[in-house]
């Protein structure tokens, strides 16, 4: 059984940050309806392509159903309201006033099922001086302070590379949910959840918060890679844009384990490096010294040299990397699912693993595919009238091609 078995989900995201927050509710076992607009769905469909099923939207809306509606219609809302009785939760991520101005918003859903658990995520949250601006990932990046800290100590702020912003609020959202969902089994009743992107982002700046050790009148700084010698990233061979290895040696007994994996023990009693603080005041002696073994090395075999030896160490892993790195593949985070149209795609699962819930990894829905059988199942229209609605573009429908049940193949 899933975790999440016999949760019901309406999902009215585009892009990332909602996304994201519907796609793990569905990897736990969630039901998700994601209802797009007839004729182009999510705008996430077509991004950096140009064409329908671009690798972004596939990445983001694994094991979800699509229904296709036409909300801005006076009969499509109808049909949508009469899809929302049959749901646990509704999760949205548009631009301020979007939902209000369809006239779905939350007190709308609430009066016709009042256990509706309504999930909103906005770049500012619902209230506040700056509730109706626009933002994106790298605003709420920018805004929740993750710029500030990264980067050289003399350099400016840099964008962080991971998106953050978006998928880290989609996972507080889900967790929100999760646990609205579970207060809504004991009492019946369902709740307005409102996040704001640069509010969630704030939890990843935790610990650069109490490293300032002034709240108020020390901002956190940008450090680069350093950290206490001989932490930092070094280079490996063949010297290519990412054949780097990140070392962390934290503890006396680290050191001792790093200097005898290298091979250099008389750094153990070189007056220089005998203690924290003068390795620390030798940074750039001790770094040269390090540089020269790694650059002897590729990342991967001073990976497992440091890993052995109990240091800890981590090489700058490269995207393509997710394919071929053999710890990745030995616990099964690629797998590879079968699209109808785009055929086999190696994707990533989700990560926690479950003892006792699995749910196999479906890919993304072709746009409207679910519509006739979810509307009639549960809006309780005959096929006369779905093929009246389709007919002008108030719903819209794709039949996937025969045989395209889209199970996960590890």
């Amino acid at each position: 059984m899933a975790a999440l078995d016999g949760m019901r989900v309406l999902d009215m995201t585009q892009y990332e940050a909602g996304t994201s927050c519907t796609q793990a509710l569905a990897w736990l076992g969630a039901d998700v309806v994601k209802i797009e607009r007839p004729g182009s769905g999510d705008p996430g469909r077509v991004v950096r392509t140009g064409k329908d099923h671009s690798p972004y939207f596939l990445t983001w809306n694994n094991n979800k159903r699509s229904v296709s509606i036409d909300l801005a219609a006076a009969e499509g809302r109808d049909v949508f309201l009469k899809l929302a009785p049959h749901y646990d939760v509704f999760v949205e991520n548009y631009g301020p006033g979007v939902t209000e101005k369809l006239g779905i918003d939350y007190e709308t859903l609430k009066a016709i099922n009042p256990r509706i658990i309504y999930g909103r995520i906005k770049g500012y949250g619902t209230t506040g001086p700056y509730a109706d601006y626009k933002c994106f990932d790298m605003i709420a990046q920018a805004m929740g302070g993750g710029f500030s800290v990264t980067g050289l100590a003399d350099g400016p702020p840099l964008r962080p590379g991971p998106t953050v912003g978006d998928s880290g609020t989609g996972v507080q959202m889900a967790l929100a949910i999760t646990a609205a969902y579970v207060q809504q089994q004991r009492t019946g009743e369902g709740q307005e959840i409102d996040l704001a992107m640069y509010e969630a982002y704030t939890y990843y700046m935790r610990t650069p918060l109490a490293a300032s050790g002034d709240y108020d009148r020390s901002p956190a700084r940008r450090k680069g890679n350093e950290g206490g010698a001989p932490t930092d990233l070094y280079p490996c061979r063949p010297l290519g844009p990412n054949d780097w290895v990140y070392i962390m040696v934290v503890t006396t007994r680290m050191w001792d384990a790093f200097c005898i994996a290298i091979e250099r023990p008389e750094f153990l009693a070189d007056p220089r490096f005998e203690r924290g603080k003068l390795r620390l005041e030798n940074r750039d002696a001790l770094y040269e010294e390090i540089s020269k073994w790694t650059r002897e090395h590729t990342k991967q075999e001073v990976l497992r040299i440091l890993g052995e030896a109990g240091v800890p160490c981590g090489y700058s892993a490269e995207t393509t990397d997710y394919w071929t790195d053999p710890h990745m593949r030995a616990r099964g985070l690629v797998e590879t699912v079968h699209h109808a149209e785009v055929g086999d795609v190696d994707q990533l699962r989700w990560p926690p693993l479950m003892s006792r819930s699995h749910v196999p990894m479906r890919a993304a829905p072709l746009l409207g595919e679910h519509t006739a059988a979810v509307v009639a199942a549960e809006a309780g229209l005959s096929a006369e009238e779905i093929r009246d609605l389709e007919g002008r573009g108030v719903l819209g429908s794709t039949e996937a091609p025969e045989g395209a049940e889209m199970e996960s193949a590890r």
